[in-house]
């Protein structure tokens, strides 16, 4: 046997993976070779060395009893229960106001649309009519609220020239879509 092969069945015997004809064929050149004899004595003094100075600790089981065990259980069910009420909640609340919803923004557009457009008309078109109906009992007030629609109606005259009114009308319809829809889809499922 090689002194080279003699290594590697140190290595082996040292992890416990050598046959016994291999382990004879070691002990053989051992007992010849005083390179490789000192090698594995180096070797067992580096494992005796080793395993004394690192102090033996016991392994401690872990201990989960039964009761721990159900009451992880106990509690993982009652989470559980807990997320499909509140999933419950919020798709009974879905479906509650669904069938209001498109309603609700008709109105809501409609009154939002309407309001501003009637002033407008009322303003652009019967000035006169407008002063003429509410000068009588607020002379100081109406005259103050004449100017103030005189400015309005030059505000507005240049507004509606440049399609800013129709603008913010597109505007707000356009938000108010992107609520009812956020509002009226369905509840995203984890």
């Amino acid at each position: 046997m090689r002194c080279r092969d003699a290594k590697i069945y140190i290595a082996a015997q040292r992890e416990g993976d050598l046959a016994e004809s291999d382990a004879a064929a070691l002990k053989e050149h051992l007992t010849e070779c005083p390179d490789c004899r000192a090698l594995e004595q180096r070797e067992r003094s580096l494992d005796t060395l080793l395993s004394s100075s690192a102090p033996h600790t016991p392994v401690q089981q872990a201990h989960v009893s039964t009761e721990h065990i159900m009451q992880a259980v106990q509690q993982q069910r009652q989470i559980s229960q807990q997320l499909e009420d509140i999933r419950k909640q919020q798709q009974s609340r879905v479906a509650r106001l669904r069938p209001f919803g498109a309603a609700s923004a008709a109105i809501v557009f409609f009154t939002l649309g309407s309001i501003p457009l009637l002033v407008l008309a009322i303003i652009l078109i019967q000035t006169d009519l407008v002063v003429k109906a509410v000068s009588s009992p607020l002379n100081g007030v109406i005259d103050m609220l004449f100017i103030s629609g005189q400015y309005l109606q030059t505000e507005l005259t240049w507004v509606t020239r440049n399609n800013l009114l129709l603008s913010a009308i597109a505007f707000a319809f356009v938000v108010m879509m992107g609520v009812w829809l956020r509002l009226m889809r369905h509840p995203q499922e984890t």
